[in-house]
């Protein structure tokens, strides 16, 4: 397992994760940049996101999607409206979920992933959605 990204809780991640780096199956990486994220995203065989708090977007979980990796993900915040839940990756709810959901992870189209987040998720349907939004803000006070 590699682990990246901020640690935003630092008793935590000493206390829980520190343990478990290095002993040949647990890597931390910190923080990475762009390209390596991309090489990262696209080797790996889903992305873990167990994330605690109700989250509005996850970029993360759409960048993992252009790299053609399925996510699994707790069920929280915007992730039913990201993930469609055994076709691109796996809405669960406890950590044994998450164990189950890795073990099906082979069963779904790493394409189907990429094809779903272009389709949601691309430059041009993000900045129609921006502008359809400002359209309506505007009429309000027209």
């Amino acid at each position: 397992m590699i682990l990246a990204g901020l640690i935003r809780n630092d008793a935590y991640f000493n206390q829980k994760v520190k343990p478990l780096i290095g002993d040949r199956s647990v890597f931390y990486m910190g923080n990475v940049r762009p390209g390596q994220r991309k090489t990262l995203l696209g080797k790996a065989l889903a992305l873990l996101h167990p994330t605690r708090f109700e989250e509005p977007f996850g970029l993360s979980v759409a960048e993992a999607m252009f790299c053609r990796t399925p996510v699994i993900a707790f069920n929280r915040g915007a992730m039913q409206e990201l993930i469609v839940g055994g076709k691109i990756g796996f809405l669960v709810n406890t950590v044994e979920e998450t164990v189950q959901a890795v073990g099906k992870i082979g069963h779904l189209s790493r394409q189907e992933c990429r094809q779903w987040a272009q389709a949601m998720f691309s430059i041009e349907k993000m900045v129609n959605g921006y502008l359809d939004v400002y359209e309506r803000i505007l009429k309000k006070f027209s």
